[in-house]
């Protein structure tokens, strides 16, 4: 009898190298199994498979998760700094950011900006 396979994708990348691999697995194969056949636990010892987050085309997933032919399994690394904290940080100390960064036109003697004094 004959397995049905399936192509996916398993990716994971650092700040100084990205890999993706591809494979075929059997139709019933689950985001663990696809991460184990993928080799990048061996390649990558600092991923705990248990502890890790994994996910779908961006979505967290458990590791039990089925796969669908043409999935791209991630696995995440851990985030450095918290986005809600940082974003409260940066308010903290005056750094806000700014929409178009420009200067507002200046108002001339009749209350007309240049620019339309100028036509």
């Amino acid at each position: 009898m004959t397995v049905e396979r399936i192509s996916v994708e398993v990716v994971y990348a650092r700040p100084d190298e990205q890999l993706v691999v591809a494979l075929q697995v059997a139709s019933d194969a689950t985001l663990q199994s696809a991460i184990e056949q993928s080799g990048i636990l061996q390649r990558f010892p600092e991923i705990d498979i248990e502890t890790v987050k994994v996910g779908i085309f961006g979505k967290a997933s458990p590791l039990d998760a089925a796969l669908n032919p043409g999935d791209r399994v991630e696995i995440y690394r851990p985030l450095i700094a918290d986005p809600k904290e940082a974003r409260k940080k940066r308010a903290a100390e005056g750094k806000q950011m700014t929409k178009g960064g420009g200067k507002a036109p200046e108002s001339g003697e009749d209350g007309e900006t240049e620019a339309a004094a100028e036509d």
